[in-house]
């Protein structure tokens, strides 16, 4: 950037959310600053978008479920965020769910994830989902080889019933590259109030990033169909990503962009 800000730059910067951006690392970045009140303001427009697609789920009874997979460290907890922190906490979940227990092992693979199926009017965001069993369990040893060919043999026909019964579907993947993963795993490590979010399969992660490319591809192939497709987010940069996430959502769902909010 050149050494002259305009009136518009300097007037941008010149805010609180201007002088936070500029302030908040060291060394001091202009570009960055201007780029962070620019994402700031977009932001804050897609959210009034977001809070007008809910209403209008709300008002018409719609069930919407948004699939999140992606990278270790690739920004789902943070894009999640985004999509959820305006809008009216009555009328959405987000579902992590954790190892599953014994009683869960024993049942049919998806019953678990259908049980946090929306009611009516209301929005699920799955922080990773049943695609786990695509890539991260096979990876890691967590299933066998026969269980991961039956996921794979049953899970298009899976999203075929849940189109079927009405209910809305995006499926997102979150996507960074190997020194940026490297970079956000040191990042969590030597900060200790982002320590909690390493995990042991993130410990790997980087160790097995073929073995996790090799998978992601394969469910690509399979699972990428007409009806229900995924949509790669580049996720390098946070910000651009988040925009990007909140765009997707509101393009796939065909909600009445004329409700008042």
């Amino acid at each position: 950037m050149g050494d002259k800000l305009t009136k518009k730059q300097v007037n941008k910067l010149n805010t609180k959310k201007g002088l936070l951006a500029l302030l908040s690392k060291e060394p001091f970045n202009v570009e960055r600053g201007l780029r962070y009140v620019d994402y700031q303001k977009k932001l804050k427009k897609l959210q009034v978008e977001l809070i007008r697609l809910q209403t209008w789920a709300i008002n018409n009874d719609e069930r919407i479920i948004i699939v999140f997979q992606g990278r270790d460290a690739a920004g789902k907890g943070g894009a999640i965020r985004r999509l959820t922190e305006r809008i009216n906490p009555r009328h959405m979940r987000i579902v992590a769910l954790p190892k599953p227990t014994k009683d869960e092992q024993s049942q049919w693979y998806f019953q678990r994830y259908v049980e946090q199926f929306p009611k009516a009017g209301e929005m699920v965001f799955f922080d990773r989902s049943w695609y786990n069993r695509a890539v991260v369990e096979p990876v890691n040893g967590f299933c066998t080889e026969k269980e991961y060919e039956i996921f794979m043999n049953q899970v298009n026909e899976f999203e075929k019933m849940i189109l079927e019964s009405g209910i809305h579907l995006v499926k997102i993947y979150m996507s960074i590259s190997k020194k940026e993963q490297a970079k956000r795993f040191a990042d969590i490590k030597s900060n200790p109030l982002k320590q909690w979010k390493m995990t042991k399969l993130d410990e790997k992660a980087q160790i097995l990033w073929d073995q996790y490319t090799e998978y992601k591809d394969a469910m690509f192939k399979k699972t990428n169909t007409e009806i229900s497709p995924w949509k790669i987010i580049r996720a390098n940069r946070k910000t651009e990503a988040r925009v990007n996430v909140i765009n997707h959502v509101l393009e796939r769902i065909p909600y009445d962009k004329s409700i008042e909010v």
